[in-house]
């Protein structure tokens, strides 16, 4: 269903800002009338008021563009999907990559409890980053000497948190572009550390934080991997919105908090030898298919992620 962009977006646009200011207005009645009385209370019914603006993005990449989001991912950890608090880390290829995790919270039951770890710059986007605020989303100046404070206050905020959450963070830091390789590899060079071919190389001080401040009361770590086979264009948002479709695999390790080292030296090593697992592919695009070939990652359950092989 390719289109004109324009003649998708200004519509679905428009919809999508009336619907998000009221949203937002929703979200301000209740965070100035309920959550002094009851935090918790503001944040199941946060949840749910939320989720009918993410539902409208679930509708565009899942529905409007028919993107394919293939899961990967063991038996187990599959039954614990949204059912216990855990801290997502993965790899960033595309500028859809936080609609994929939507999809598959959506899917999990815990589409308006999926928080992230942003810039800042991301909280004064009007409706969705106003909500995200609302939502409790963890915003970040990339300045560590302010990030570390800003860190250890939103960890606190979440220990009491009445429904399971995810809080992702991408620890490469910024989107994977060719050029952004070309100076991770040089560094890597230099360093005398493994050569990223798929993949950045990890900023570890936010994921150390994340670990060391949040591992009592966040049983799991989910070890995400993105992949865009070699025969299939990228996802962008753009294609998107004219309707056009896309293959995603995703592969999902789940860690137990408690397997990871006590040390801050310890946990950003542990974060490191993570990311060198998704080195490793025959391509220059990593390609889970390539890597379950190899018996590199194995992985027992194949689920396409659109609702009718839910059934």
């Amino acid at each position: 269903m390719a289109i004109p962009a324009v003649v998708a977006i200004v519509p679905v646009g428009i919809l999508f800002i009336l619907s998000g200011l009221i949203v937002n207005l929703m979200q301000a009645v209740l965070f100035i009338l309920i959550r002094p009385i009851s935090k918790k209370l503001y944040r199941k019914i946060n949840k749910v008021v939320a989720e009918l603006l993410w539902l409208e993005l679930i509708w565009l990449i899942d529905w409007w563009a028919g993107i394919k989001v293939e899961l990967y991912v063991d038996s187990e950890t599959f039954k614990l999907m949204g059912k216990e608090h855990a801290l997502l880390i993965c790899n960033h290829r595309s500028d859809i990559d936080w609609l994929v995790g939507w999809v598959m919270a959506q899917r999990s039951g815990c589409l308006g409890s999926a928080l992230a770890i942003m810039k800042k710059e991301a909280m004064f986007l009007p409706v969705i980053g106003w909500s995200m605020w609302f939502c409790e989303y963890v915003f970040l100046e990339r300045s560590w000497s302010k990030d570390e404070s800003t860190l250890k206050s939103g960890f606190r905020r979440l220990e009491d948190f009445p429904m399971p959450f995810w809080l992702a963070l991408f620890v490469e830091g910024t989107r994977f572009t060719q050029s952004k390789l070309m100076a991770a590899q040089e560094y890597a060079a230099s360093r005398g550390l493994p050569i990223p071919r798929n993949v950045l190389l990890p900023r570890t001080k936010g994921f150390v934080s994340s670990v060391s401040h949040m591992r009592s009361f966040v049983p799991a770590i989910y070890d995400c991997t993105l992949a865009i086979p070699n025969n299939q264009p990228p996802p962008t948002l753009l294609r998107m919105f004219r309707g056009q479709s896309s293959v995603i695999k995703l592969q999902i390790r789940r860690h137990p908090m408690q397997d990871l080292p006590e040390t801050g030296d310890g946990i950003g090593q542990w974060c490191k030898d993570v990311f060198v697992t998704k080195l490793h592919s025959k391509g220059d695009v990593l390609c889970i298919l390539d890597l379950i070939h190899d018996k590199a990652l194995p992985l027992p359950l194949i689920l396409n992620m659109r609702f009718e092989s839910w059934s």
